[in-house]
């Protein structure tokens, strides 16, 4: 990543519960509420963090900015709350940018829960036609009246761009997309966006540099995922010293929206067997 030229900036956070901190990253687009199928439920035991990074949801910001710079704004986050240490979970984009802390600040990051991301993100979409964005409006606007219609879903969703997202359509699926994707989307500033793209296009690899990160890491993945391939995160996980990966079958880049209540337990179970990266002395 290019070296940052903006001061960092204050970012909105959502905060909940009590205990070890928990720093929630969400992707692009997206904002902390894009989390809440992971925050509510850690917070009933920890307490999370899940900001707006910069130019996402209420986190404004006038001018262009590079992806260092969220780092910035995340440090000075941690910083702000006297964060001695945390565990990182960070879902797409916001996994690339969970390794990228672990590598800038080895002792403050205790685990990493890495998210349809990869350090050497790849995918395999395909060509978006006219008729796809036509479907996705109609199906959006839809299922923001109609949170989850089955009429909806089967006559606009499966057609659009939806089907590259999730494979499951479901009403739980379609209800996390009415409540917290397409507000999320509305609120994405173009800054974010070319910050965004200008980095891939730059190739953004940091395979080489994972063998640096020591702390634990739990690597999950959609297994049609389109946007991040599910072999890219796979071989994020193999360059990790210490990461268990696990892909789930009939899911893609949403994933977590798909089966939120079998993701949630694999990812308590993954806590449970290290419980060092909730320690303030790990």
């Amino acid at each position: 990543m290019p070296d940052s030229y903006t001061k960092a900036v204050n970012l909105k956070v959502d905060i909940q519960g009590e205990g070890f901190p928990i720093l929630c990253l969400h992707g692009h687009p997206g904002c902390g509420r894009s989390l809440s199928v992971f925050t509510n439920h850690l917070a009933k035991r920890y307490q999370t963090f899940a900001p707006d990074l910069r130019g996402y949801g209420k986190s404004r910001f006038q001018g262009n900015f590079v992806m260092q710079d969220h780092l910035s704004d995340l440090e000075a986050l941690i910083d702000s709350f006297q964060i001695e240490k945390c565990l990182v979970l960070g879902w797409s984009l916001g996994g690339i940018l969970a390794m990228e802390l672990a590598l800038r600040l080895p002792q403050r990051v205790t685990g990493l829960i890495l998210i349809a991301t990869a350090a050497r993100p790849r995918g395999n979409h395909p060509p978006i036609t006219w008729q796809d964005n036509l479907y996705t409006g109609v199906a959006a606007l839809l299922n923001s009246v109609k949170p989850g219609w089955q009429w909806n879903i089967e006559t606009f969703g499966k057609r659009s761009l939806f089907r590259y997202l999730i494979q499951q359509h479901t009403n739980t699926a379609y209800n996390y997309i009415a409540q917290d994707a397409v507000p999320a989307y509305l609120q994405t500033s173009t800054s974010a966006t070319r910050a965004l793209y200008s980095a891939l296009r730059l190739g953004y690899n940091r395979l080489e540099d994972l063998k640096q990160i020591h702390c634990p890491s739990l690597v999950l993945a959609g297994s049609q995922d389109r946007h991040i391939t599910a072999e890219s995160s796979l071989e994020t996980a193999q360059n990790l010293k210490n990461s268990q990966w696990q892909c789930y079958p009939n899911t893609a880049h949403l994933f977590p929206w798909e089966i939120p209540q079998q993701l949630l337990g694999d990812i308590d179970g993954w806590l449970a067997n290290h419980s060092q990266v909730m320690s303030n002395e790990c």
